[in-house]
């Protein structure tokens, strides 16, 4: 019996071994358990938060609130077995880009219809500038030719007259005109080269005042001939000029007053003796100022040839 009883120990003392090893192993699977339903959980959660409204498998041991039964709103996900390979650091990727995208904003649609509709309208606008900016450069370009063709030509009719006018004056000699840069006419210069009467060719900076003054008048005349005013007012241009060149300047006023009335302020006698109309400013003995005028038509005299008005300060 005591062998007996001993060897029933033994076995009880197995059993209670092994009850406590699965004691050991049921706590194991219990807590593997829970782990496992947490991850669950999440995973559940980390759908709904990732997909929205979406019908997940129900299952017995996990107490899950069922989507409310909104029609098409919510989405039935396919059942996976085995995921694919890949699959965590695809999921791992969209969530970074969704991070970065931050929150999500319901207007952007309707934001995104009126920036394109402005965008369309600039792009359109810009269009239609560029178009008339080519245009205005076609005009611009059309108007350059333009000028310059009539510069040119009105260049070479002024250059023409300037030679026989400059003769007049001087009573022979020659000049010409010539462009500082004929390549450029936008920019270029006129400049003068002037051959008075027994002198060597020289620029305009080198005459003597009554040559300057003569070839500026020279030029004047040369100007009103080729594109006559109706009128011109000239002052004191010949204060420098001694009487013979006073009689050219007066014979060529008088040739240019065929087309254009001169209205000429002077101290020269010479040229008030070609006036047709005379005004002039004395002062009288009571030092008040006093105009007087005089019509040399009215005077009895040769007076055909004055085609000039002049006025006289004094």
């Amino acid at each position: 019996m005591e062998a007996t009883q001993t060897q029933q120990e033994n076995v009880a003392n197995r059993a209670r071994q092994q009850v406590r090893s699965a004691e050991v192993q049921l706590n194991q699977a219990r807590l593997e358990l829970e782990r496992r339903q947490d991850t669950l959980a999440r995973l559940r959660r980390d759908i709904e938060h990732d997909f929205g409204l979406v019908q997940l498998e129900q299952s017995e041991e996990l107490a899950e609130q069922p989507p409310l039964p909104l029609g098409a709103l919510v989405e039935t996900l396919p059942v996976v077995e085995t995921p694919p390979e890949g699959l965590e650091a695809e999921v791992q990727r969209l969530r970074q880009q969704l991070t970065r995208l931050g929150n999500i904003n319901p207007d952007a649609p309707t934001e995104y219809q009126e920036a394109a509709g402005r965008h369309t309208f600039l792009v359109e606008q810009v269009a239609d500038l560029e178009k008339g900016a080519h245009g205005l450069h076609e005009v611009i370009a059309e108007l350059e030719k333009v000028m310059e063709r009539e510069f040119r030509k009105t260049f070479r009719a002024i250059a023409e007259r300037f030679k026989e006018y400059f003769s007049m004056l001087f009573g022979g000699g020659s000049a010409r005109l010539s462009l500082t840069d004929g390549d450029s006419l936008a920019t270029t210069g006129i400049e003068i080269i002037a051959r008075p009467p027994g002198k060597r060719p020289q620029s305009l900076a080198l005459l003597s005042g009554g040559e300057r003054a003569l070839t500026a008048a020279a030029l004047i005349f040369s100007v009103l001939s080729v594109s006559p005013p109706p009128f011109c007012i000239l002052d004191e241009v010949d204060a420098a000029l001694d009487e013979a060149n006073v009689g050219r300047f007066r014979d060529a006023l008088g040739r240019l007053a065929r087309d254009t009335q001169f209205i000429v302020i002077t101290h020269n006698r010479g040229t008030v003796e070609a006036a047709r109309t005379i005004y002039g400013v004395s002062m009288s003995t009571d030092n008040a100022s006093q105009v007087l005028s005089l019509r040399l038509e009215e005077v009895p005299g040769d007076a055909d040839e004055r085609k000039v008005e002049a006025g006289r300060a004094g």
